[in-house]
């Protein structure tokens, strides 16, 4: 078992994995993580789909196009769900409000979610797994991937967690530096130094991918990622979340 510090401050995103099963006591371990996870008023706003069926995984693989789908040996669906507590309420004959039309009770379930998914990634990685995280698998077809999945009213995809032996070593891609991640108090009011930091965090990124192992780009940070900024904005992520039973108005 890996220690806190090495788990967190060198996990990386491994896309690749040795046909290894995960030992059983190892997924009993990322799931006990996974329940112990910190949660809205202790709520427990969410659900994790396991899975481990081949065709399944296939499926969403035509789907994504995102081969660790298919490669992985288990695949973590992490679920915002307030069917759950819906499904207590009616059998106690308690008046469900309608929480899931408030923006606050969207937000409630994605934070427990991804609270929920972090945990599996640090239990992962310090049990020596792979993993990656796989928000695609959100907005590729939101309709179609709830169908797979049987998703009923009150639950919608937040996070897919792609989890293997790994079969490669990617390099630690660089963060932000501490200036432009932690302000003191209040945000940071000196904008000329914040977009100076910013400046050369992105030429940082662009010497990474283009001398990164594995394959590379010239590709910079924050024109790339405006670009995927612009293709998500053909995502119709409302519409699913009203279908699922997410009517925000307020």
């Amino acid at each position: 078992m890996e220690t806190v510090k090495k788990a967190l401050l060198e996990r990386t995103s491994v896309r690749r994995y040795e046909r290894e099963a995960i030992p059983e006591e190892t997924m009993n371990f990322i799931f006990e993580a996974i329940r112990n996870t910190p949660t809205s008023y202790n709520g427990q706003q969410f659900s994790v789909i396991d899975i481990s069926d081949q065709e399944l995984k296939e499926k969403l693989y035509e789907l994504t196009g995102q081969k660790q789908l298919k490669t992985c040996n288990r695949l973590l669906i992490f679920c915002s769900d307030y069917h759950k507590m819906s499904l207590l309420a009616k059998e106690k004959g308690i008046d469900m409000p309608p929480f899931t039309d408030t923006m606050d009770g969207t937000i409630i379930g994605i934070i427990d979610a991804s609270l929920a998914m972090m945990s599996a990634v640090v239990a992962a990685q310090a049990a020596g797994l792979g993993s990656n995280c796989v928000g695609y698998l959100r907005t590729v077809d939101p309709a179609k991937v709830a169908e797979l999945l049987n998703l009923p009213k009150g639950v919608f995809v937040v996070c897919g967690l792609a989890l293997g032996i790994p079969r490669e070593q990617p390099d630690l891609k660089p963060k932000q530096s501490n200036d432009t991640v932690f302000f003191k108090n209040s945000y940071t009011d000196d904008e000329k130094k914040l977009t100076s930091d910013l400046m050369e965090y992105d030429k940082v990124v662009s010497h990474y991918n283009e001398t990164r192992s594995g394959g590379t780009t010239h590709n910079d940070w924050c024109g790339h990622i405006i670009d995927y900024y612009r293709h998500a904005m053909d995502y119709r992520i409302l519409d699913y979340l009203k279908a699922q039973g997410y009517d925000i108005s307020r």
